[in-house]
């Protein structure tokens, strides 16, 4: 079995979706893991549902704010990235290179009013994002994870699943959410065509959806 993007269904009570990998030229020197010996996934149904659950809270948190705006064009996600200062590169090559990707939703820096931040350190399990399904979560980044696979595809791959996107573990590396699946070789840090539309169509139907909600 190929080593894949981890991911945990649940942590203490968190829903937790798969992240990815990096790689050891990619990262910065961080402390030593206690092991590189990750446990192998496959994806599941209980990891779909957790990936759906962190969008739905990303997207609840931001129609609230929407609410008092309704006449923007696109709508802002706000992350605070000082959690995990190893990484700050790949954060802002990841955010920058969404950016740039889709028009629907823009992702911006800052730790007021944050709807997610990511975190870095020490874990068996590797790399994952967690939210509490109220509009709060993390993207855990693994040192030992970010030294084997390139370390802007995974951030970026998980930044994707905070957008809506689910695993494609089977997919190509031209598929940035393959995550680990094609193997450390791949360095791919760009959402393809599909990927891209759609997350212009969730970010569309979706926060329409949550707007009418809380209104």
């Amino acid at each position: 079995m190929r080593k894949r993007y981890l991911s945990v269904a649940a942590v203490l009570g968190l829903a937790v979706t798969g992240l990815g990998a990096t790689s050891a030229t990619a990262a910065p020197v961080a402390p030593t893991a206690p092991s590189a010996s990750y446990a192998q996934y496959d994806g599941s149904a209980q990891e779909a549902k957790a990936n759906k659950a962190f969008f739905e809270a990303v997207v609840k948190a931001v129609a609230e704010k929407r609410a008092a705006n309704p006449g923007a064009k696109s709508v802002t996600v706000v992350y605070d990235a000082s959690g995990a200062p190893t990484f700050a590169r790949q954060i802002a090559a990841s955010t920058s290179i969404w950016n740039a990707a889709v028009s629907n939703v823009k992702l911006q820096q800052g730790t007021s009013g944050a709807s997610f931040s990511y975190r870095e350190g020490n874990d068996r399990r590797g790399s994952y994002a967690s939210t509490d399904g109220h509009g709060k979560g993390y993207i855990f980044l693994d040192y030992a994870q970010n030294k084997e696979y390139d370390s802007t595809r995974v951030t970026t791959h998980e930044t994707g699943h905070v957008l809506g996107l689910p695993d494609t573990y089977d997919g190509p590396c031209s598929q940035l959410m393959s995550g680990g699946g094609p193997g450390p070789s791949c360095t791919n840090a760009q959402p393809d065509a599909a990927e891209r539309s759609k997350v212009e169509q969730l970010w569309a139907n979706g926060l329409a959806k949550a707007l009418h909600k809380v209104r």
